[in-house]
């Protein structure tokens, strides 16, 4: 730990001899100036910021990432941005995906979810399914909340069911998150605008995956059919 602490100290050294060699020499021209703004405020942050404190920089080239404390044993934090997921309850098919920066708490990010969800289908939900994560959510809405977890037992059979159908959620992110790698190729790009762009276009690309896969078993079923026919 010493060893690391001093060359630490030895990195920001440096840093900080480069960051003034820069402002000295770019101190008469306002053309470059305003060229090195952005990265000098950059360095400046990553200069000031210790440990303890709060809105660090983690990534140079993505300075919008933040620290997400999963809580789980296997991986502790991760590092991005939170993204919402609305899926159908039978199909799985996605309806709407959104990215918030800042971490905010999980319920309070369901009213805005279901609107966008609703905007983009054309459809009003009549029953949302959530977990427990979403206790003291700020959805107004017309829709019944669902949320996944004890007291099951007083509830009615079919209720019960989508309930734990709810589970079926976990796969989509987990197909939408690692299937080629793309959302988290797609997550590094364009800022914060583009992380709700991106969020997007992987789920179009989970649901026209999803679609291709039934044209090609509805393919081969009547391929296989028409030949055992002749």
């Amino acid at each position: 730990m010493r060893r690391a602490r001093k060359e630490l100290r030895r990195l920001r050294t440096y840093l900080g001899r480069v960051v003034r060699d820069i402002e000295r020499k770019v101190a008469g021209s306002e053309e470059l100036s305003d060229v090195f703004l952005e990265p000098l405020s950059l360095a400046q942050r990553i200069l000031k910021q210790r440990r303890q404190d709060k809105n660090k920089v983690y990534s140079i080239h993505v300075p919008e990432v933040e620290c997400i404390s999963k809580g789980k044993a296997h991986k502790k934090y991760e590092f991005g941005c939170k993204v919402s997921v609305a899926a159908t309850s039978k199909e799985c098919f996605i309806l709407g995906m959104k990215a918030y920066h800042g971490n905010p708490y999980d319920g309070h990010t369901l009213e805005e979810s279901i609107t966008q969800t609703e905007r983009i289908s054309g459809y009003k939900a009549n029953d949302i399914y959530v977990d427990r994560g979403y206790r003291g959510h700020n959805y107004t809405g017309e829709a019944l909340v669902h949320i996944a977890g004890r007291g099951t037992k007083k509830l009615k059979a079919s209720v019960r069911k989508w309930i734990k159908r709810r589970a079926a959620i976990e796969a989509v992110i987990g197909h939408a998150k690692d299937r080629r790698k793309i959302m988290e190729k797609l997550s590094s790009w364009g800022g914060r605008e583009g992380d709700n762009i991106n969020a997007i276009l992987s789920g179009c690309g989970y649901n026209m995956r999803k679609l291709l896969k039934e044209l090609l078993f509805c393919l081969f079923f009547y391929r296989r059919r028409s030949l055992s026919t002749v």
